[in-house]
């Protein structure tokens, strides 16, 4: 997205500063906000129209130049694929940039990048030669946006904060996963190759601490008892609160050393 100034105003729109490098950029009367006039600084996005003039929008796109993305493709011809994004004009996928042939209608994850022959706005599906390979900067315990990217025989591969990538094993995932969603996960550990493993439940005591005033609210809200405890499959757990059974003890334990809880072979139960 740019910040660029109107210089002037005409039937079709309006025509914005882009500098002395690309003067004048179009902004169409479609895109204009109500009550621009010139002098105005707008937020655009800037891409080539279908004749490879440079052209703004106030649309945001989808995803920009360096982004990982899950995009539906809109059409199919000869050269490549074609994605929905945002703006009118498509994002081409050449076929050398596809892992498989994409089809129309389907999603894919791809990479948006800007093609140093064409200097055209594209994507990519072969979106591991765009992570990055440094050893990624985390610690233990990280919050981190992820981009769930494909299902693995060990769990669901993932984009790491549109960078690096992860790993969310099947045994420590209490939810319904799908390529494309997004969500914070936490760093469980940086292996020596650089690759992340992940989870979706804070870490630690940490985690039990934030919970067990989730917990105990959750008690007092259903007349100071729940059914809820040691026994309660992984699942029923998470169900009700989102956290695995693990940090689930850990918060009943927390309650019980405060005195807040009672434990009993019916459930959990508040104390006065």
């Amino acid at each position: 997205m740019n910040r660029l100034t109107v210089v002037k105003k005409v039937d079709f729109g309006m025509y914005l500063d882009g500098g002395d490098v690309h003067g004048e950029i179009l902004l169409p009367s479609r895109y204009v906000p109500e009550g621009t006039k010139v002098g105005d600084e707008l937020d655009v996005f800037i891409y080539l129209d279908q004749d490879e003039r440079l052209v703004a929008t106030t649309e945001r796109p989808l995803a920009q130049v360096g982004d990982f993305a899950w995009l539906e493709v809109a059409w199919v011809n000869n050269f490549g694929a074609f994605l929905h994004w945002g703006p009118m004009k498509d994002l081409f996928v050449p076929f050398r940039e596809q892992k498989m042939k994409m089809q129309k209608g389907n999603r894919y994850i791809v990479h948006v990048h800007l093609d140093e022959e064409s200097h055209r706005i594209m994507a990519s599906a072969k979106v591991e030669k765009f992570m990055n390979h440094d050893m990624p900067p985390y610690r233990t315990g990280d919050a981190v946006d992820v981009l769930i990217w494909q299902k693995t025989d060990l769990g669901f591969k993932a984009i790491v904060d549109n960078q690096f990538g992860g790993l969310l094993y099947d045994h420590q995932i209490f939810r319904e996963l799908h390529t494309g969603d997004r969500l914070t996960a936490y760093v469980q550990y940086v292996r020596g190759d650089g690759k992340i493993d992940l989870m979706l439940q804070p870490i630690g005591q940490q985690a039990a601490k934030e919970f067990s005033d989730v917990l105990l609210e959750h008690i007092r809200n259903n007349g100071g008892h729940t059914t809820l405890g040691d026994k309660s499959p992984a699942e029923e757990i998470y169900n009700v609160f989102g956290v695995s059974k693990k940090v689930f003890k850990k918060a009943v334990g927390d309650l019980y050393k405060r005195h807040l809880i009672a434990i009993t072979d019916e459930g959990l139960k508040t104390l006065p």
